[in-house]
């Protein structure tokens, strides 16, 4: 017996006896009782494969090389680098994704999950994911189907396999819930998962009509304090006539978070006819930096029309205008200076008595998280 089956190894003869003849068999089994021991044996150079456990008595295996196949150990390094679940750049096209892990995997396992950065956003909505050549499975965020473009070119994400689909969800990013998602419509508009960064986005600025003041050169009427009835809101306006373009002015400082870009707005208004007819708002704007002249032109007006319902002093929000581009060169922390106007030669203004505007609202988009 090579060992006591706790690692003691004795020789199965006794020693031998100096000035003694020496015993053939003795020898014989010896010698073969240090081959079974040899053989039962790890050799260094990998000859031998154990056939049980190798328990290490609180010691490790140390220098091991990475790991190349899906049965070798995993050393503390590869691990912390997260060399197995990292996947690189995905392949594929934009809806049919695929991953090349190294080592390859063999079968999809539940809660077996893989790092990577897309390669391309999804164009169509529902998309799929293949790893190391296996069936493509459905791609899924919260188990509901992408939408078009929920996947971000360049973004990092990591996909989760549930069983049936891969849940992937995007690292370091902010994603918005839409209509699919929640059950109802977000802000009037259903596109699909959001793809806009925390660093995007439209923001507002309302500014009061009392906040504002008729231009020197055919400018509106001046600011009105309207009572509706005592113990309730009054109305803050300017009017504007019906005869002739009468202007306003107002400036803000934009905020360093404002992109430059174009800006919208909206008209909250009111009348004192009981009829239907239209009025047409219309809005320029232009920046000045620190140092530029404020005796420089506004940028070209856009108008957006809106329309009595029937009751006077009934509040009126216009629709969203289309885009008004901001003269000058806009840049960061700049002054814009703004003029509003009732364009009364727009083919839809039609209210013979003074449109009272309450305020606008100016809807801009970001390009920071904040002011800094």
């Amino acid at each position: 017996m090579p060992r006591n089956g706790s690692g003691t190894y004795s020789l199965p003869e006794a020693a031998f006896v100096f000035d003694t003849v020496i015993s053939e068999t003795a020898v014989n089994s010896n010698f073969s009782d240090l081959a079974t021991a040899l053989t039962g044996s790890v050799a260094k150079n990998g000859e031998t494969t154990p056939t049980a456990n190798l328990p290490m008595g609180g010691f490790k295996h140390t220098g091991v090389a990475t790991g190349a196949a899906l049965t070798d150990y995993a050393d503390v390094k590869s691990v912390q680098n997260a060399a197995y679940v990292w996947a690189g750049t995905a392949g594929g096209t934009a809806d049919a994704i695929t991953l090349t892990p190294s080592p390859a995997i063999t079968a999809y396992v539940t809660g077996q999950h893989f790092f990577f950065q897309a390669g391309a956003a999804n164009n169509t909505g529902a998309a799929t994911l293949a790893i190391s050549g296996l069936a493509a499975k459905a791609i899924e965020k919260n188990d509901t189907a992408l939408a078009a473009d929920a996947i971000i070119a360049n973004k990092y994400y990591i996909a989760l396999y549930d069983g049936t689909a891969f849940q992937v969800t995007q690292l370091g990013g902010a994603e918005a819930l839409t209509s699919a998602a929640i059950g109802v419509t977000v802000q009037g508009y259903d596109a699909g998962i959001s793809t806009t960064p925390l660093t995007e986005g439209l923001h507002t600025i309302f500014v009061p009509a009392a906040a504002m003041r008729p231009t020197v050169s055919n400018g509106c009427a001046i600011i009105a304090d309207i009572e509706t009835t005592a113990g309730r809101p009054d109305l803050q306006v300017l009017d504007f006539d019906a005869s002739s373009d009468e202007h306003a002015q107002f400036q803000i400082a934009m905020p360093k978070s404002w992109d430059e870009g174009t800006v919208t707005f909206q008209v909250w208004w009111t009348s004192t006819a009981t009829d239907t007819d239209g009025v047409s708002w219309a809005l320029q704007g232009v920046a000045c930096s620190d140092g530029d002249t404020a005796d420089v032109a506004y940028g070209t007006a856009v108008v957006v029309d809106d329309a009595n319902q029937s009751t006077a002093e009934d509040v009126y929000v216009s629709a969203v205008s289309d885009a008004v581009t901001i003269a000058g060169t806009p840049a960061a922390g700049d002054i814009c200076f703004f003029r509003i106007f009732r364009d009364v030669s727009d083919a839809n203004d039609t209210a013979t008595e003074d449109a009272r505007l309450i305020g606008v609202q100016i809807l801009y988009t970001i390009d920071a998280g904040n002011d800094a």
